[in-house]
């Protein structure tokens, strides 16, 4: 449907713990396939968050009509809930200096079959008057970070949810933009499940243009690699000692290294295995925008390889980036898991006194961001 750009839709229906699949191609009127998926184990009957009572147009009147500012720990940043791309932050500076100019979450991208690549492509965004097909639940939620009981910076966050979470065929995503008082930051996202399957592959779709960032490089496991034309690569094993695998530089010679996560954040993540992709940005009058205005979906649900909408961005005959405006993409892939004592990416319930409540196994992925700082001559 997605590659001859016609109107389809999936019809799913649960039956004895499976999913059938319908998916049809409304352009032409035809069936295009059907498909079974397992379930999982299901434990009671999930209900409806008692949360949900929190009227969509509050969400909307406070978060998606206008944008909000946060100061705090020499952090200062304006966030907004988008129709589509998730809770967008721009105009991102530490202690009076320039750090991003944005980031957002376009797409998450679900796949339920390696060999016959079916699923879905889901935008987050705004509850109402939106183009998001899981929409945005309460509004963004501010919390300290704290290490060994202490304070060590703060997080914003967004969730996004399915009404009857975590029945089946119900998602919960979430996005959580991490910053620290030594200046260094996170840009973070999770899938909590539960989803159609539980042979589920989740692949979030993330923008991020550094401020001022002109110069960006690899670590090829001795020296860095400077990019010097527009391009992708696919995960990596080379990191740095400190887990570094990539770097932005501006150009005064300041700038920030780039980690994956590779289990490291005390989140339990289990590892981002990312495609990175780094276009020129276009300022305005140059060209198309690069993916600066709210985007629907952009890529297909269920390719293996790097295509995942990223790509489009990259012109037949690449630009130059080194000494140019950057924007960089990063596509973390995460497979569910339902097995007893390992879940990942899942959800269930619980009986507690009498109550079904809902249990949380979420996969958190993202870059963390590290301040390099200028040797002085």
């Amino acid at each position: 449907c997605e590659r001859s750009h016609h109107l389809c839709v999936a019809p799913t229906f649960l039956q004895n713990g499976r999913a059938l699949w319908a998916i049809v191609d409304l352009t032409e009127g035809t069936l295009v396939g059907v498909r079974w998926t397992d379930l999982g184990t299901v434990t009671g009957t999930a209900t409806a968050p008692t949360e949900k009572e929190l009227q969509d147009e509050v969400v909307t009147r406070e978060f998606c009509e206008k944008s909000n500012e946060l100061l705090r720990d020499g952090w200062r940043l304006d966030y907004i809930l988008t129709s589509s791309d998730g809770l967008r932050i721009s105009d991102v500076t530490f202690q009076g200096k320039a750090v991003l100019e944005s980031a957002k979450l376009v797409d998450w991208h679900v796949s339920y079959s390696r060999e016959e690549g079916f699923g879905y492509s889901d935008a987050i965004g705004c509850p109402t008057f939106s183009q998001a097909a899981v929409v945005a639940f309460n509004g963004p939620q501010v919390e300290t970070i704290l290490r060994a009981e202490k304070a060590v910076g703060f997080a914003l966050s967004q969730a996004y949810k399915s009404e009857f979470w975590p029945a089946p065929c119900n998602y919960y995503y979430s996005q959580r933009y991490e910053f620290y008082l030594d200046g260094h930051f996170r840009v973070a996202f999770a899938n909590h499940g539960r989803g159609c399957g539980n042979n589920g592959t989740y692949r979030p779709v993330v923008r991020i243009v550094p401020a001022n960032a002109q110069h960006f490089a690899q670590w090829d496991g001795a020296t860095w690699q400077p990019w010097l034309v527009e391009q992708w690569i696919g995960p990596l094993e080379q990191s740095t000692p400190e887990g570094y695998q990539f770097r932005v530089l501006t150009g005064e010679g300041d700038g920030y290294y780039v980690a994956p996560g590779q289990g490291q954040f005390l989140d339990g993540g289990r590892g981002d295995n990312p495609y990175l992709y780094v276009t020129r940005r276009h300022q305005a009058g140059e060209g198309p925008d690069e993916g600066e205005s709210d985007l629907i979906t952009i890529g297909p649900c269920c390719n293996t390889n790097h295509e995942h909408g990223p790509e489009k961005f990259i012109d037949p005959t690449p630009e130059t980036i080194d000494g140019a405006p950057l924007v960089l993409w990063y596509v973390a892939q995460m497979a569910n898991d339902d097995t007893p004592g390992q879940e990942y990416c899942w959800a269930d319930t619980k009986l507690v006194d009498g109550i079904y409540v809902p249990v949380d196994y979420p996969c958190f992925a993202g870059p963390s961001f590290t301040p390099i700082v200028r040797k002085e001559p």
